[in-house]
């Protein structure tokens, strides 16, 4: 399979994109509960690998890959799942073209805002290629997207910066922090007539998982951060840390963990 979608990615690339598109359609898995994000991640690697030496070709095929017209599709279809390749496509091939990065975060940012679940972790995904190689430019924007009071933008970033290859720096850590408390301080300050909203039901479900990740990077200043959630007496900032305290990952930290459930039993 990987010698068949090199070879269409090298007839796209010579401006013959349909039957990429064709391929990319038939191998989706969609409809279907799982997307084949394995494809995905090999069409991103190999036009990553072709950007260096045809960077006017990528950029083009990323173009039609990524069109907003497929925003008309339905969800859980072939269609979506072109779309789903173009946002995780343009983030690993940014990661390599400086100067493609800001047009990239706005693209990603305006995807993540979908009515379609996948595009948004298309969002997501490509975020997280552009952290891996630009971090301080990439979480700068996250971090701008965090405070915007946009649910579905402020997912995107509590998200992509979610993920442990990410956080293996002390500077990473630290943002992911920042960023996580920034969308929690929001939630909070969420009126009631909001949280009824689908954008905020799935911020909340996001914040469910990534509080723990980031804390299992930083044990001290996580749960430092939940505890101080914990005393907002704020039902939906309560279920968030009931949900982040359920996750295997913070298993080891049964003193913390302890604490917690103990102060949100108050």
């Amino acid at each position: 399979m990987h010698d068949t979608l090199s070879s269409l990615i090298d007839r796209a690339l010579r401006d013959r994109p349909r039957p990429l598109e064709f391929y990319l359609r038939e191998q989706s898995r969609l409809p279907g509960p799982r997307a084949n994000l394995e494809l995905v991640n090999d069409v991103s690697d190999l036009l990553a690998a072709r950007v260096s030496a045809k960077p006017a070709q990528v950029r083009e095929l990323l173009d039609y890959l990524s069109a907003d017209d497929r925003e008309a599709v339905a969800s859980n279809t072939p269609a979506e799942f072109v779309l789903l390749c173009g946002m995780v496509a343009w983030g690993a091939c940014a990661a390599g073209r400086p100067l493609w990065r800001t047009e990239a975060c706005a693209l990603l940012d305006q995807h993540a805002n979908s009515g379609y679940w996948r595009v948004r972790e298309g969002a997501v995904l490509g975020f997280q290629r552009l952290v891996s190689v630009a971090a301080p430019d990439t979480i700068n924007y996250l971090t701008a997207m965090a405070g915007s009071g946009d649910y579905f933008r402020q997912r995107a970033a509590v998200a992509a910066i979610s993920e442990p290859p990410l956080l293996t720096t002390p500077e990473n850590i630290s943002a992911a922090l920042h960023i996580q408390q920034i969308v929690l301080e929001q939630v909070h300050v969420a009126p009631s007539s909001e949280r009824k909203r689908d954008g905020f039901r799935v911020l909340r479900q996001a914040l469910g998982y990534t509080l723990s990740v980031v804390t299992a990077a930083a044990p001290e200043e996580g749960f430092a951060l939940m505890r101080e959630c914990a005393t907002w007496d704020d039902n939906d900032i309560a279920w968030v840390l009931r949900e982040n305290l359920k996750r295997k990952r913070l298993a080891k930290f049964s003193e913390h963990t302890e604490a917690l459930s103990r102060l949100l039993a108050r």
